[in-house]
């Protein structure tokens, strides 16, 4: 097996002993706030792979971020307040070099003073009956409404806010009730006036339970705000990490934690789901996916606490609990529609992050799939499996079962190590350079496969898609600028191309008076293909497009505030793959079938619903009117359910030697059952199938 790790261990030590580490603050008389800005600046400037001006257009970023960070939905402060504010609007870049924090200090007080004020406005709005029969609407596009002048149009904004939260809570009861008498003939549903009332109820509980959380909330926690603000302003994977935010930080990296398994992300309109953990109860359970968005959470049977505008980290702490336990998120899902999920917590399983295989029967032949989940491996004990090992042994099963292809899947692979990748492309190419890295120095690496051994030398085909990204994407560019594969996805992958790395911030410190100033995610080397394009922003251009409902939204790096771009360096040398003759043939069929496909127009035309939903955010406040526009979602989305009863012709087994395994254990049978089911009813491994045919083809 190839091995980099000599060259990784320069990469990093050229990192760990620049000269910027050495440089030590201790001033007594500055406060811990302006000393933790003054070594967050000197570490960004003099570490990150692509330093930023901090001029006046820096400082009208940092402005805007940090305002929305503190009030998106335009829930408490007031245009006179914006207007106080805009003095500092370029003059924050200068007060930043000077460790001034008038701002802050300015915007914390302000915002305290408007939220005690909120909570009065709101108290007073539940004294009186709430109108489910208004004829406004709310636009939860907050970015596009302007905010309120006085105290009497809060007044109005925030009985906006608590309409809309009781409709929807009021429309989702009476679909409980109704699928509970779907379900039990005997049961007596609630009277639609009860609902109505315990509807408005939740409204004022969530309402009082945010306010509480809002309370608690330390001035030294909105300072970790403002300071990741600052860090982010250089790029979307730069981020400072408060003391507590790092300890979460490290329990997610471990991976040693219990659950509903998925990452979230803060929007203005509640919390969307940017990935879904292997091996959780939600993937296990394909219960959510990247896209949706959780607008409230209830703990079992209790009433559920509207997330919306909440924190991410208050957010986090109601939907993580112990293994066994229930949760149940009202989601709204990609295409708009609206429902509740019920997730049982659980803990990580391992053994769904690891690569399997599984051998197709089609006309006669056999080809073979690898799943990839994630590039892994263990750094603190080399002898552990890994994601190349393990690869490299299933091609070895899958070639003694006679396969005349093979198709790795990469699809939502969000990375991971930089050696398994070289390792695992120099499987299929004899050898050669695979990736090329760029460090914040602007020294160049080319990182090569150097064993001259193909494991795998027949036709080959990765599928990817939107939410394939970092390692994933390397390894797609590499054998696609080798001509070695035909990749098959959406588009374009998600478009991260840069490394990080973390560091401790008190190690700037000489002696350290002012406790924890936690840490910061820094990016500091980029990839690049070796044709000499990045990955960055552009990903990897799939050569067969095939639609998902991905296809017309932004889901990836461009999709991020201040993602770095693509840029390109010198190639590295490689040669070309020769062994295919019917490499553009196979890409021109495939096309013709695509196109000629009408299961994969629905997905298209789903796909463009999808946008239409997203663009969709005037929301009627009548009660009937909201209801039409949530039945109608559910209507539309019947017509794509379609989509889910796919099933190809193809027919799937299990290597040999895993066979054997499986007959004695009713787990693994399940889990491989459930697998081969999903495969089957998987367009995208049909027409991959389908490529190969033609890649073989005389």
């Amino acid at each position: 097996m190839k091995n980099i790790s000599a060259v990784l261990f320069l990469l990093f030590i050229s990192f760990a002993s620049c000269s910027f580490t050495s440089k030590k603050f201790d001033d007594p008389s500055k406060d811990k706030d302006k000393v933790l800005l003054e070594i967050i600046q000197h570490i960004l400037v003099n570490a990150h792979f692509s330093p930023v001006e901090m001029d006046d257009a820096f400082s009208k970023q940092i402005f805007k971020r940090y305002l929305e960070a503190l009030d998106g939905q335009k829930r408490y402060f007031l245009q006179s307040d914006i207007n106080e504010f805009k003095k500092y609007e370029t003059r924050l870049d200068d007060d930043l070099k000077n460790g001034e924090i008038a701002f802050f200090n300015l915007t914390y007080e302000r915002l305290l003073q408007r939220m005690k004020e909120a909570q009065g406005v709101t108290k007073a709005i539940f004294t009186k009956p709430l109108d489910f029969n208004s004829n406004e609407s709310i636009n939860t596009d907050f970015e596009k409404i302007p905010y309120v002048k006085n105290k009497a149009e809060l007044q109005a904004r925030w009985k906006q806010v608590i309409l809309f939260s009781a409709l929807s809570t009021y429309i989702t009861k009476q679909k409980d009730e109704a699928t509970k008498k779907e379900k039990d003939p005997k049961y007596t549903p609630k009277k639609d006036e009860v609902l109505k009332k315990e509807s408005i109820e939740a409204a004022e509980k969530t309402l009082n339970d945010m306010f509480l959380v809002f309370k608690d909330i330390t001035r030294e926690e909105y300072f970790g705000i403002f300071a990741d603000i600052i860090t982010s302003n250089f790029d979307p994977h730069s981020n400072y990490m408060a003391p507590e935010v790092k300890k979460g930080f490290d329990t997610d990296m471990s991976g040693k934690f219990e659950g509903i398994g998925a990452q979230l992300q803060k929007k203005p309109d509640g919390v969307s789901i940017t990935n879904v953990i292997l091996g959780g109860p939600v993937w296990k359970g394909k219960l959510l996916e990247v896209g949706d968005q959780i607008l409230k959470v209830a703990q079992g049977s209790e009433e559920p606490v509207d997330i919306v505008g909440m924190r991410l980290e208050d957010t986090v702490k109601l939907i993580r609990g112990p293994k066994g336990s229930e949760v149940r998120l009202t989601v709204r899902r990609v295409d708009g529609t609206i429902e509740v999920v019920s997730i049982i917590r659980d803990v990580v399983e391992l053994e769904e992050t690891y690569a399997k295989s599984a051998i197709i029967e089609t006309d006669g032949k056999r080809y073979g799939i690898i799943n990839l989940p994630k590039f892994y491996i263990n750094f603190e004990d080399v002898n552990q499996r890994n994601a190349a090992t393990d690869v490299a042994l299933e091609i070895e099963k899958l070639k003694k079962e006679n396969i005349a292809g093979l198709i790795i899947d990469l699809r939502n692979n969000g990375g991971g190590s930089l050696k398994t990748v070289v390792d695992i492309g120099g499987l299929f190419i004899p050898k050669g350079p695979i990736v090329q890295v760029k460090s914040s120095r602007g020294s160049r690496d080319v990182l090569s496969d150097t064993d001259p051994k193909t494991q795998w030398e027949g036709s080959l085909v990765i599928l990817t898609n939107e939410l394939s990204a970092s390692a994933s994407e390397i390894l797609a560019a590499a054998m696609q600028d080798y001509k070695r594969a035909i990749i098959i996805g959406g588009k374009q992958t998600f478009g991260k191309g840069t490394v990080q790395t973390v560091v401790d911030v008190n190690q700037f410190l000489r002696q350290n008076s002012y406790g924890d100033l936690g840490a910061l995610k820094i990016t500091i080397q980029k990839f690049y293909r070796i044709n000499g394009g990045s990955t960055q922003l552009k990903g990897v251009e799939s050569d067969i497009v095939v639609p998902d409902k991905y296809k017309y939204i932004d889901i990836g790096e461009r999709d991020m505030t201040n993602a770095m771009q693509w840029d390109k360096i010198d190639p590295a040398k490689y040669t070309p793959w020769t062994n295919n003759a019917n490499f553009n043939k196979a890409i021109e069929n495939s096309k013709k079938r695509i196109a000629a496909n009408s299961y994969l127009k629905l997905i298209d035309e789903n796909a463009q619903w999808i946008k239409q939903q997203q663009n969709d955010n005037v929301f009627p406040l009548n009660y009937a009117a909201y209801k039409k526009v949530i039945d109608r979602n559910d209507e539309q989305a019947k017509k794509f359910k379609a989509i889910a009863d796919y099933k190809s012709n193809l027919k799937f087994v299990s290597i040999a030697s895993d066979e054997a395994k499986i007959k004695s254990n009713e787990d693994l049978k399940l889990r491989r059952d459930r697998w081969h089911e999903s495969l089957q009813k998987d367009v995208y491994i049909d027409e991959a199938v389908k490529v190969l045919q033609d890649l073989n083809s005389k």
